[in-house]
């Protein structure tokens, strides 16, 4: 295999996306599809999973929220009639959560994000790791985190607890099972264009009493390269690190994100 053909993820991979059904792990599912592999998705939205499996019908799904252990546990009913097995873990569920000083910021609304963020992460995890043991196919675990994870971000402490925490966790699970082969590492997207970051936009602006055009343009000034990424800039990064040219990348942190400097 040279190089250049080692950049290509294996053919025939069985691949789970968490919150597939749009937005990064939509991209990331048919980023995986059109390689060549067998791909799953789970979606709370029913009308995501719906788009997704007409727009790509060789993509099986599940409806699933993926802060429930008993639907995470139907998830993995219909990967061993769908796939059989799995190969590729990509844990991407995850909500802003509340835009707000830690004062005015609910009970309830911080125990949802670290539910479905941090949470999640573990139900999908610890189902997922045994069939990843067995697979023999370069078997990778990849945990969608955020620049959020590596730097302070003031009003948003809940989804930046979460991501401080998806690191951590990546880190030890790439230790606790490099013995088995399996790899693990954190993606660190930035600030991602889409109608979710025109959500947080619309928050954060609310919240400091400015207009939304603004908090883009100071999202924009904090970014080296000046402009934000998108969903397709992700999933490249986690076919890479499905890929053969991948296989000693583990315990890492990836950020793409054109370099913020701070939030």
């Amino acid at each position: 295999m040279t190089v250049v053909e080692s950049l290509r993820p294996l053919p025939n991979l069985r691949v789970l996306v968490t919150a597939g059904g749009g937005g990064i792990g939509a991209a990331i599912a048919r980023a995986f599809h059109e390689a060549g592999s067998r791909v799953h998705v789970c979606d709370v939205d029913r009308s995501a999973l719906d788009r997704i499996t007409q727009e790509i019908p060789g993509i099986t799904s599940s409806m699933a929220d993926a802060s429930v252990p008993q639907d995470v546990d139907l998830v993995f009913d219909d990967i061993e009639r769908s796939l059989g097995g799995l190969d590729v873990l990509v844990n991407n569920a995850g909500i802003a959560g509340p835009t707000g000083p830690i004062e005015d910021i609910d009970a309830a609304s911080w125990t949802r994000t670290m539910d479905v963020n941090l949470n999640s992460q573990y139900y999908f995890a610890r189902r997922a790791v045994p069939l990843l043991k067995q697979s023999r196919a370069n078997p990778v675990l990849i945990a969608m985190g955020s620049v959020a994870g590596r730097l302070a971000y003031p009003f948003r402490t809940p989804y930046a607890s979460t991501k401080w925490a998806i690191v951590g966790l990546a880190k030890s699970l790439a230790v606790e099972l490099g013995s088995h082969g399996v790899r693990v590492n954190a993606i660190l997207p930035g600030t991602v264009e889409g109608k979710r970051m025109d959500s947080v936009i619309s928050a954060r602006a609310a919240a400091l009493g400015v207009s939304a055009d603004e908090v883009r343009g100071e999202y924009l000034d904090k970014i080296s390269l000046g402009r934000m990424v998108s969903a397709e800039d992700v999933a490249a990064m986690a076919l890479f690190l499905c890929s053969p040219a991948a296989r000693n990348v583990t315990g890492q942190a990836i950020s793409v994100d054109g370099n913020v400097e701070y939030l």
